[in-house]
């Protein structure tokens, strides 16, 4: 018994010799019968992590308050198609031409502004657009809207609304409206016959050279002459013979009383909503005002004269291109894939009605008066945005005014102004 006990404290030593020599992180021993093991849980297998995706590329869009949310909205659903973000930022419409003047150079402006045509002088001169390639999508707008945004050969935006004046007629008055300037003048004759002189056929404002172009144009008068390059500001039509002849028509009418001179804005809108004179020229923006004095209205277009139907001057607003920006091409993109569809084009419509440039939703415009508005300005040519037109506007206004007021003759009055537009611009 002895014998065996000396064996064990032998062999409990030897044990304790090795377990301090041993390395310091030993297995854990089997478990004993009163140690079950807990089994170990096996973890579920785990999904690798999806593959990152490319960060949208994010264009800048400079808009008005009311074409903003649609920009934002319907143009975002499809640019992501396009690896494409459209950040809209929102400006008064007047503010953008001027802050992209100080934002652009300076890296800080937008990729994409809304903006009217007659902005594009100013800002291709002063290198702030670039020029732009719709390819077959050209087909799809109204020919006047797109040479509108052409400045010496090239196209600088895609439109996306025009706007332009109308011939308003009463048709308790006149019915229908008469189609020619010869028609007007004998409809003054009538009804002043049988008024006594309180109503007549048609009146101008006397200071408003842009209410009086359809006339002009008409008899084949012109401002600038237009070519494929856009207005040439060297051929100087004032004094051309078609604006003599219109001049000519003009002096006819007041020198035979039927022209009341030192008719503003607000006295040419009376004189129609009171029945005192049967058409006016006017636009979209008079068109509340019409509704709501209650009198009846047709919406027409301008008469004839010796060379045709009178063109309006076409206004039209659209979208361009910054030449500061780092991604034209994405922006043509955006142009031509998402901007020019009938869908996106339809909600600019109902934003904001105005006859649309894109012709599917200009054919099929559902409000009347708009609809009279678009068939009038269908042959109207855009108003002259190059820089020169701005030494016109003071001398045309002053020969209007001296042909109403009979101060001075159709042709000195005109020749004199023609001469001042070409030394201006000399």
């Amino acid at each position: 018994m002895k014998k065996i006990w000396s064996i064990l404290t032998f062999l409990l030593v030897v044990s304790l010799l090795l377990a301090a020599c041993g390395p310091a992180d030993t297995p854990t021993p089997e478990p004993t019968a009163t140690q079950p093991v807990q089994p170990t849980e096996t973890p579920e297998p785990t999904e690798p992590p999806p593959p990152t995706e490319e960060p949208l590329v994010e264009l800048l869009v400079w808009a008005d308050e009311t074409r903003s949310p649609i920009i934002d909205e319907l143009g975002n659903q499809f640019a992501a198609d396009y690896g494409i973000k459209l950040v809209v930022q929102q400006l008064g419409f007047g503010d953008i031409r001027d802050q992209l003047a100080v934002a652009g150079p300076a890296g800080e402006g937008p990729d994409v502004i809304i903006g009217a045509h007659d902005w594009l002088g100013q800002l291709v001169m002063n290198g702030l657009v670039s020029p732009i390639d719709l390819g077959a999508k050209q087909n799809d707008f109204l020919e006047a809207a797109l040479t509108a945004f052409v400045y010496e050969g090239e196209l600088y935006g895609m439109p996306y609304a025009t706007e332009n004046i109308a011939f308003f007629c009463n048709p308790e008055l006149v019915d229908p409206a008469p189609t020619t300037w010869a028609e007007v003048k004998a409809l003054a004759e009538e009804l002043e016959a049988d008024s006594d002189g309180e109503v007549t056929a048609w009146t101008i404002q006397s200071n408003d050279p842009y209410h009086y172009f359809p006339l002009m144009n008409s008899f084949g008068g012109y401002v600038f002459g237009l070519t494929d390059e856009g207005y040439d500001p060297y051929d100087v039509g004032l004094d051309s013979e078609g604006a003599i002849a219109a001049a000519q028509w003009l002096q006819d009418m007041a020198e035979s009383g039927h022209l009341q001179p030192e008719v503003d804005y607000d006295v040419m809108h009376a004189l129609f909503t009171q029945g005192k004179v049967a058409c006016i020229g006017t636009g979209p923006w008079a068109l509340s005002m019409i509704r709501d004095s209650g009198i009846p209205y047709t919406i027409n277009p301008f008469p004839a004269g010796d060379v045709g139907v009178g063109s309006p001057f076409l206004g039209v607003q659209g979208f361009m291109i910054s030449a500061f920006s780092e991604n034209r091409l994405l922006a043509e993109t955006v142009f031509t894939e998402i901007f020019a569809t009938e869908e996106f084009m339809q909600a600019m419509y109902d934003v904001d009605p105005r006859p649309p440039a894109f012709l599917m939703v200009r054919d099929a415009i559902d409000d009347v008066d708009l609809a009279q508005f678009a068939a009038a300005g269908e042959e109207g040519l855009p108003m002259p945005a190059i820089p020169e037109m701005s030494s016109v506007w003071e001398a045309w206004t002053n020969a209007l005014l001296l042909v109403i007021s009979q101060q001075q003759d159709a042709v000195g009055a005109f020749e004199t102004a023609a001469d001042q537009v070409r030394t201006a611009i000399e």
